[in-house]
């Protein structure tokens, strides 16, 4: 028999596969309008059918299905309907420009045949999300977020989850989406436990992101005010002709157009007060970390691996580094000073600062590494910014990530194992297996696992004092 739930809005039928059920695309805010904040879902009668994700909020696809309404929605992987387990909740990643929750690589059945109940959802992103026009809220994306937890704590048991055991994790702008929710007021009581992966640590300032709206906006030959009643699939095409000509930018965007990064949350002094690495209550218990050679992938895709001359390496580590000299010191390969000086900035001093950042607060922090090279694309991107992905969820022949991985080797699995075994733990327990960073203690992932000191201390002393910075226009602040 299919199994079928009452939730907030209606009842709702899904499917057993495996052992697991498993309920697909079910509404959990609506939108009357794109630019909206989210509101409770528009009830329904009789019983929908749960066994399909929902479409993707609006964003340059291919090949996805585009839908103009019901965006806003979660899916669950349950192992036990009656039961009273602990709950991950994920956040999936995409430079705050992409994603969608019905990727495969996102498939719960896995961690909840290790003992979760897995829960992923639907979030805008791009200009819906983060683009920032007076009148409208800021920080839909985040909104969003909030809107789904509070989702979960209403509905979760339901489903045999323990809405006082919640966990929220994500991967890159996943985890830069954790870091906020910690340090956002809405979210307060709404998950006990926090896993950020790779945290990305860009944070715009309204200035910023609203020039970036005003610049998507001219490419559409309309005013940031008319944005919003615009067909919404327009908008990723805007941002998409702005994203390919970004360095034209640079003088105006400064970092922020040098690494591409067109959107990100927006440290409005509401939503999201302050930044993370400034705003944490020390309430929620957090595992964070990175993978070692975060930014080795992000240069593939750019064309750029073992194509860099001194000088452009030198103008990277003067672009983002808060001492350049010392990482011109300490690493006098080009291709080398260029990757890891990008990997800490944008990745690994976030994830480390973090945990810093939660130390002070008073609250636990479990800091980790993943140093495990895997063999996909020729074994040429070590452990690079997203393989952690497919490891975590066990999806490793599943999705795009899994092309990192190669084939789904004996070691792949040793390595997912000590992965979905640590996160399982934390979510269940409050520990993770390892002692906390108080310590000086940093976990590290491979195939032989490890308890050391943080690796990176190079980039740790280079750092030390310098917590990501929110990103202004260059003529009004650092860039």
């Amino acid at each position: 028999m299919d199994p079928e739930l009452t939730i907030t809005g209606g009842a709702v039928r899904g499917v057993v596969r495996d052992g697991i059920s498993i309920f697909r695309g079910m509404p959990f805010a609506s939108l009357p309008a794109p630019f909206d904040p989210p509101r409770p879902a528009v009830p329904w009668s009789g019983v929908r059918d749960a066994i399909s994700f929902g479409p993707p909020c609006p964003q340059a696809t291919d090949g996805l299905v585009q839908a103009d309404e019901g965006w806003l929605t979660v899916n669950v992987w349950s192992p036990a309907l009656d039961g009273s387990l602990p709950v991950m909740v994920w956040v999936h990643g995409g430079a705050y420009l992409l994603g969608t929750s019905g990727l495969p690589e996102y498939d719960g059945t896995v961690l909840a045949r290790d003992g979760v109940v897995l829960v992923t959802f639907n979030y805008r992103v791009g200009l819906a999300g983060f683009g920032l026009i007076d009148g409208t809220a800021p920080n839909r994306g985040l909104l969003d977020q909030v809107a789904a937890l509070r989702w979960v704590r209403d509905n979760i048991a339901r489903f045999g989850g323990d809405p006082d055991r919640v966990t929220v994790f994500g991967q890159s702008a996943g985890g830069g989406s954790v870091a906020a929710l910690l340090a956002m007021p809405l979210a307060t009581g709404l998950f006990r436990r926090a896993i950020a992966q790779s945290v990305q640590g860009t944070v715009f300032t309204p200035d910023l992101a609203a020039d970036i709206t005003r610049t998507c906006a001219a490419e559409l030959a309309v005013a940031p005010a008319d944005l919003p009643g615009l067909d919404p699939w327009l908008l990723p095409l805007a941002a998409d002709a702005v994203a390919s000509r970004i360095a034209e930018h640079a003088g105006r965007w400064g970092r922020a157009a040098h690494a591409s990064c067109l959107f990100a949350p927006v440290v409005d002094g509401d939503v999201l007060p302050t930044t993370p690495w400034e705003g944490l209550s020390g309430q929620v218990e957090l595992v964070v970390g990175h993978t070692r050679d975060e930014q080795r992938l992000l240069t593939m895709l750019t064309g750029g691996l073992g194509d860099l001359t001194r000088d452009e390496a030198r103008r990277t580590a003067e672009t983002f580094a808060p001492d350049p000299h010392r990482y011109l010191e300490a690493f006098p390969d080009p291709a080398e000073l260029d990757e890891v000086v990008r990997s800490d900035w944008l990745f690994r001093m976030p994830s480390l600062q973090l945990a810093q950042a939660q130390l002070r607060a008073g609250g636990p922090a479990y800091l980790y590494e993943l140093t495990w090279p895997a063999p996909g694309m020729g074994g040429a991107l070590g452990a690079c910014h997203g393989v952690d992905v497919p490891l975590v969820f066990g999806t490793l022949s599943a999705g795009e990530p899994a092309l990192l991985i190669g084939d789904a080797t004996e070691e792949a699995g040793v390595v997912s194992e000590q992965m979905r075994s640590a996160w399982v733990a934390f979510a269940a327990t409050g520990d993770p297996g390892w002692p906390g960073h108080q310590t000086g203690a940093t976990r590290i992932f491979d195939l032989e696992p490890t308890v050391t000191d943080y690796p990176e201390q190079v980039s740790l002393e280079i750092w030390r004092g310098h917590p990501p910075e929110v990103l202004d226009l260059v003529a009004t602040g650092h860039g």
